[in-house]
């Protein structure tokens, strides 16, 4: 995996998670890599990877079982979309709106924009 500077490299990693929940490649109540298997994978320490899973936990995104390993928790893909979406209105959406504003695209362009992009944004 390529990690970006500027953002915590357990950050990174719960973000490729929380996408892979969000796709279905990790379903609902389904186990996940164990915290070395992971590790390996992603060639970072085990220690990283646990702290990763120690967020995602605290999120209630995934579930530990003890003695048998790490688990999406049911409610999981809800929790996220409910919090992408907040961070998305809170956060990307007013940065979006500012940049248009610089550029000096009006909302009818960009109305047409979003219509002419066949359902897809």
């Amino acid at each position: 995996m390529q990690f970006q500077e500027g953002k915590s490299i357990f950050l990174q990693i719960a973000d490729t998670i929380t996408e892979k929940v969000v796709s279905g490649e990790f379903p609902a109540g389904g186990k996940i890599p164990s915290v070395r298997e992971l590790a390996a994978a992603m060639g970072v320490n085990p220690n990283t990877v646990m702290r990763t899973y120690s967020e995602l936990q605290s999120m209630n995104i995934i579930e530990n079982q003890r003695g048998i390993g790490y688990f999406v928790n049911p409610e999981a893909k809800k929790i996220i979309l409910k919090d992408k979406r907040q961070e998305f209105f809170d956060k990307v959406l007013p940065e979006f709106l500012r940049q248009a504003a610089l550029l000096g695209i009006s909302a009818e362009e960009l109305k047409k924009h979003l219509e002419t992009s066949n359902g897809t944004i």
